[in-house]
């Protein structure tokens, strides 16, 4: 099956690396970059082809361009021949399937949202589509990017600021507390991997036990311990009102973009 990636940024070639793991599969690949697009040709092989000879081979394209980039990208191959099973699946965030549609009439179309994980098979992938059933063929592309979850529509944008957005908090998080480390004599990569680990091995518990989060935090923290009293200075310092704030910014630019 011959698998197009028109824009080849930090998210659409985080997707190409998972998808070019699937078997019986052939990249097709495009960016406005071409020294971005042939380095990573070098990691994954495939074809450097222009937009419009994607379009005209592949089976399944995916849509790597930024929001306001789409219908000038879109505009620009209307009329153009395409294979008639032929898949569209959108990366552009708050672009939502009916405007999709009317940009690319007759065409099935996904809508997703990966996060960068998704290159290291750790990512978490949401997606919705016209018919509002999960697709087998986009899980079975997907299936070496970590999780992958179906979503109704009403819910990506949310769900965009939470796992779209949410590795840039946990990378300002696990800096902090490397800052924290160094602050008082560890060294920065020690700081760094004990952070990174702490996070990774947190985040699994919640996965694995699917315990609350807060009863979690409860077996950790002792009475009178160090641990209450550092859970003490984070409420004081409004870290959860900040995180859902933050989630909540990322949602309302999310639905913003959509729009231009």
């Amino acid at each position: 099956m011959n698998i197009g990636f028109i824009g080849l940024g930090n998210m659409g070639g985080a997707v190409a690396k998972a998808v070019s793991q699937v078997d019986d599969t052939n990249l097709l690949l495009s960016n406005y970059n071409p020294t971005k697009a042939h380095a990573l040709q070098q990691q994954i092989g495939g074809q450097l082809l222009s937009n419009k000879e994607i379009m005209t081979q592949a089976q399944v394209v995916f849509l790597g361009v930024k929001p306001h980039q789409l219908s000038s990208l879109l505009a620009d191959l209307k009329g153009q021949a395409t294979p008639a099973d032929q898949t569209i699946i959108s990366m552009a965030a708050g672009v939502n399937l009916a405007d999709l549609t009317e940009m690319l009439p007759n065409k099935p179309i996904i809508r997703m949202m990966p996060n960068t994980p998704v290159e290291i098979g750790q990512g978490m992938t949401t997606y919705t589509t016209l018919d509002g059933q999960a697709s087998p063929l986009f899980e079975d592309l997907m299936v070496y990017a970590g999780q992958v979850t179906f979503t109704p529509e009403n819910l990506m944008d949310a769900a965009t600021a939470i796992a779209g957005c949410g590795p840039a908090f946990v990378y300002q998080f696990i800096e902090a507390l490397a800052d924290a480390g160094v602050q008082n004599g560890l060294s920065r990569q020690v700081a760094l991997d004990l952070a990174a680990q702490t996070v990774a091995g947190s985040a699994q518990m919640v996965s694995q036990t699917k315990k609350h989060p807060a009863q979690l935090r409860d077996e950790v923290t002792s009475p009178g311990g160090s641990t209450i009293a550092g859970v003490v200075a984070l409420e004081k310092h409004g870290f959860r009102y900040a995180i859902i704030s933050a989630i909540n910014k990322a949602l309302k630019k999310t639905k913003k973009l959509g729009k231009n």
